[in-house]
């Protein structure tokens, strides 16, 4: 149970960093925006808060004193502009590397922490400047033990005067909290860091007789008189792991001071002391955080469960499909509508299943927006970044995968494809740069494009570079299409000088790889002076895909669906050296899989060309067998042939046999290698 609370921690924190670094990357914009300062206290608050309750004081410090220049940010004593706000963005890059430490079971560094108190010693200093007073007396509660808390007192006064609210709480935690991984005295400890005045009582009065103690049950209460300047909301949210198996009263503040308890030892507790706390008579329950329903409308799940779950989904298909072809084979009227009935309800499960994986892809898209803001500073260039389609899903295993490659062309955009300012007003552009990520989904497919309005590709400079490193020919003529791929050899780089960032076309390899990884194509569009655009064409799921069967002999051959244009009958005519037929008076280069993979026997006397589109091509597959349409699974393939070109994975089909998931683009690209000169070549002239 403390491994499932210490993972909702970690999760939460970094759900609430990102909120909490978006709303920085806003506030530049807006720094008198009330909302956002909510939300950016309201998440380094509700992380000190957590934080706490784990006893993770090195987390506790730093956001106390974010907290406190976020807290007067809130009441208009200051403002964040840029410098504060680079601060408070590298106060949570800190503490996310201090997340990552706990995540992976690792104590922090004597690095870690000397990086959190120089932090700490800089938001002293945003709150010393305001107050003009020595940051120890500002901040209350972080007095060091050496000085005498009531020299510290009048001070606290004079700036909260009658903003000072006395509450009471009384706390009876679950028999279960110890066994749960929660030490009770941690939650006080908490509290006492939101308090100026703080008493602690606590109550022994619910240890039973030593016979029937059960050793590992939390007998303990606690009474609590504190003083504070926080809302409700702040002490209410201490208690959000333990609330559900507790018993939490909040006293709101009385009219008059009331008398201060003493703190009491336990074994000075009379044994005669009353089961109920003398407050509870009197208090109210503690209400709900601000914001949450009574509902719980979402639910956090394990990745690994979900791909477990898709994994059976997967299998109970491929079973499906067995029982189906059975039935088909022994001609079993009944069975061959139970099946088809069946086959259904698992359509509709796996889209179920499916959609669990679905996210928005906006969560990816709007982290760039730290990534332009450092960088543009770095650069010393004035760029934006403007966002379209982020409600646009994908499966979260692709968009996780996704990341790298955007990361590596947002930064060639800005480095290299965004002009300083002088040169881009001088060509009449305006002086502000554009870096576009827009997402839509286009024929079974999601599109990602990341577009600049910079310089665009340079068909000249690329052919120079090109032929300096001989990879064509002088002579060579080449098309645009072609001269753009280019940029995807290895190393292949247009920049002037190599800088620490990036050079249109450094690692751009790297790039194409990992997205033919994940079955997609790769396209560029660009207008030289004007701009580029990568165009990315990616499948919504890499587990489940509907396919098309086709047959090559005895090999059995998958294709997506949605890249399958139409089936067409080749004419025996037709001879069997030419690589190109003529459709419907367009040329469609063909691809016969038998010659392309050496496979052993005669092809059949009827003949079949399934047309299918990728990467902004079509291409025809000749093959023997047109077997139809089917739900597969997809596996991938093992690290022996995971370089095989034109292959992305494989599948088991319904009576045990293996087919292979043909990879478009790949295929594409590995045909372009042996008949390169009838693909690229202009359209050959057709003759009657």
């Amino acid at each position: 149970m403390h491994d499932e609370a210490l993972s909702a921690f970690i999760q939460e924190s970094r759900d609430l960093l990102e909120r909490m670094e978006a709303a920085l990357l806003a506030i530049e914009a807006a720094p008198r925006d009330q909302e956002l300062l909510n939300a950016i206290f309201r998440a380094a608050h509700t992380i000190k808060g957590s934080a706490g309750i784990f006893s993770f004081q090195h987390i506790v410090d730093v956001t106390h004193h974010a907290e406190s220049v976020l807290e007067a940010a809130r009441r208009d004593q200051l403002r964040i502009d840029g410098p504060l706000a680079s601060l408070l963005l590298a106060v949570g890059d800190h503490i996310r590397l201090l997340i990552d430490e706990i995540d992976a079971g690792r104590d922090s560094s004597a690095a870690m922490h000397a990086e959190g108190q120089a932090l700490a010693t800089r938001l002293q200093a945003v709150m010393q400047g305001l107050h003009g007073t020595p940051a120890e007396a500002i901040e209350g509660d972080d007095t060091p033990a050496t000085a005498d808390p009531a020299s510290a007192e009048p001070h606290w006064r004079s700036e909260l005067g009658d903003r000072l609210d006395q509450w009471r709480l009384a706390m009876r935690f679950g028999p279960d909290t110890l066994r749960d991984g929660f030490d009770p005295l941690s939650f006080v400890r908490y509290l006492e860091t939101l308090a100026t005045q703080f008493d602690v009582r606590v109550l022994t009065d619910g240890i039973p007789p030593l016979s029937v103690l059960e050793p590992d049950h939390c007998h303990l209460g606690f009474e609590v008189a504190m003083q504070t300047a926080h809302a409700r909301a702040a002490i209410d949210e201490t208690f959000e792991f333990v609330r559900e198996d507790s018993q939490i009263h909040i006293l709101p503040p009385q009219p008059q001071p009331q008398p201060q308890m003493a703190v009491q030892p336990a074994a000075s507790m009379p044994a005669s002391a009353a089961m109920v706390s003398p407050l509870a008579g009197q208090a109210r329950a503690a209400s709900p955080r601000e914001g949450q329903s009574g509902e719980q409308h979402t639910l956090r799940v394990d990745a690994r469960k979900l791909d477990q779950l898709i994994n059976l989904v997967g299998e109970m298909i491929v079973a499906g499909a067995g029982t189906s072809l059975l039935a088909r084979q022994h001609k079993i009227k009944d069975l061959m509508q139970a099946t088809s009935a069946l086959g259904r309800l698992m359509e509709e499960v796996r889209d179920s299943a499916l959609n669990l994986r679905m996210v928005p892809i906006g969560g990816t898209f709007n982290r760039f927006q730290r990534l332009v803001r450092d960088l543009s500073q770095e650069l010393g260039k004035d760029i934006a970044l403007d966002i379209s389609g982020a409600d646009t899903e994908l499966d979260k295993t692709v968009i996780e995968k996704l990341s790298d490659p955007l990361t590596h062309l947002v930064r060639n955009a800005m480095d290299h494809g965004i002009e300083p300012e002088a040169e881009r007003v001088a060509r009449g552009k305006p002086a502000q740069g554009t870096v576009r990520l827009h997402a839509h989904h286009e024929a079974g497919h999601v599109v990602v494009e990341v577009s600049d309005d910079g310089r665009g590709l340079s068909r000249a400079r690329i052919l120079a570079k090109a032929i300096e490193r001989g990879l064509v020919a002088p002579e060579a003529q080449l098309s645009e299409h072609e001269v753009q791929q280019l940029i995807f050899q290895p190393g292949f780089s247009t920049a002037d000088q190599v800088s620490n960032i990036s050079g249109r076309g450094v690692g751009m390899d790297v790039v194409k790889r990992s997205i033919t990884s994940l079955r997609g194509a790769i396209e560029i569009a660009s207008t030289e002076g004007q701009g580029a655009t990568i165009r990315i064409r990616l499948p919504l799921t890499l587990a489940i895909i509907d396919g098309f069967l086709m047959g090559v002999g005895k090999a059995c051959y998958v294709v997506p669906l949605s890249a399958v244009v139409e089936c067409i009958e080749l004419g025996r005519q037709h001879p069997s050296d030419r690589d190109w037929i003529d459709l419907r008076g367009e040329v469609l280069p063909v691809i016969r899989l038998r010659q392309l993979y050496d496979i052993e026997g005669e092809p059949g006397r009827r003949q079949n060309i399934v047309v299918v589109q990728g990467g902004g091509k079509r291409v025809g597959l000749v093959v023997d067998q047109l077997m139809g349409e089917l739900q597969t699974v997809i596996k991938p393939l093992g690290k022996v042939f995971q370089r095989v070109q034109g292959v992305s994975g494989f599948t088991i089909l319904g009576n045990g046999s293996v087919a292979l998931l043909m990879d478009i683009p790949g295929l594409l690209s590995q045909a372009g290698a042996t008949h390169h000169e009838r693909l690229a070549s202009p359209a050959p002239a057709l003759s009657g």
